[in-house]
This record gives C-alpha cells, sequence and structure tokens, in this order.
C-alpha cells in the first residue's frame, strides 16, 4: 500500500480520505443526512404552518376559511404577517351575528304584514317551512282502463 501513496503524503492518513476508485463512505453518509434532514425539516415547516388552519376547524365555516386564505398567502408570499393575522384570527370566536339579524328581519316582516309572497326578501325566505300539499276533495282519478290494461 505504500508503493500507492503519494511521496508527498504523511504514512497514517486519516480513515475518510479513500483510495482512487473507491467509494467514499463519509460523502455518502452525508448526503443521505442532508436528504433526511431537508425532508424532516420541511415536514416540520408544514405542520408548523398549517397550526392555525387546525385551530381554526373548531370555528364557524367562514372563520375557517379566512385562516386557510391567510395561512396560503403567508406561505407563498413568505410574508409572516399574515400567519400570525390567522394565528390570531383562529383564537378569537367571533359570534354570529347573521343568526339575530335574520330572525329581526323576519320578526319585523311579520309584523308589517309582509309575507313570502309579496316580497321577494331573503330573511323572510330563509325560515320559511314548505308549504303543505293539499288534497283536492274533488281530484279526478285516472281512468281504470288505460292503467288495468298494462302489466306491471
Amino acid at each position: 500500500m505504500a508503493q500507492d501513496l503519494h511521496p508527498a503524503a504523511i504514512e497514517h492518513l486519516p480513515i475518510f480520505i479513500t483510495p482512487p476508485g473507491q467509494t467514499d463512505y463519509l460523502f455518502v453518509g452525508v448526503v443521505v443526512f442532508l436528504i433526511l434532514m431537508i425532508l424532516i425539516v420541511g415536514n416540520l415547516y408544514f405542520q408548523l404552518h398549517a397550526v392555525p388552519e387546525r385551530m381554526a376547524h373548531r370555528t364557524s365555516k367562514v372563520q375557517m376559511e379566512i385562516v386557510a386564505v391567510l395561512a396560503l398567502i403567508s406561505l407563498f408570499t413568505h410574508n409572516h404577517l399574515f400567519w400570525i393575522a390567522g394565528l390570531l384570527l383562529a383564537f378569537v370566536h367571533i359570534p354570529d351575528f347573521s343568526t339575530p339579524l335574520y330572525s329581526i328581519a323576519q320578526s319585523l316582516g311579520k309584523l308589517s304584514g309582509r309575507t313570502v309572497e309579496t316580497t321577494d326578501d331573503p330573511a323572510l325566505v330563509r325560515d320559511q317551512p314548505p308549504k303543505p300539499v293539499e288534497a283536492h276533495p274533488k281530484a279526478e282519478e285516472p281512468a281504470k282502463s288505460e292503467t288495468q290494461g298494462e302489466g306491471v
């Protein structure tokens, strides 16, 4: 082996120096370690990035969608202000204002004498129960000669 060494090389080379044409195990180990660390850190980054969205799943649908859009904007623009705004919005419980307002509008519509038939007001149409179908006592029955001739 002394013949393969360069004349200027020392006798005891470190283990990470390989002879020409041999596999460099240190290089292979560092490449595998680097690829694994990139995947692990990237996964942790995306998990951390999705925290506001997971928290917003307990809130209303509109609030969850706003938080999701803020998270996507921050992901694509690398502007962390959007992520912080989404996180704060996920923490805050926004009360439901629309249901009481629709109820007030519906009550005022009933007090004023407006009905669904006379107006296209969405507050009156929203919570209106479906109309029952009335059976007419003098409804004509289908002719028996037409239906009896067919086999079912």
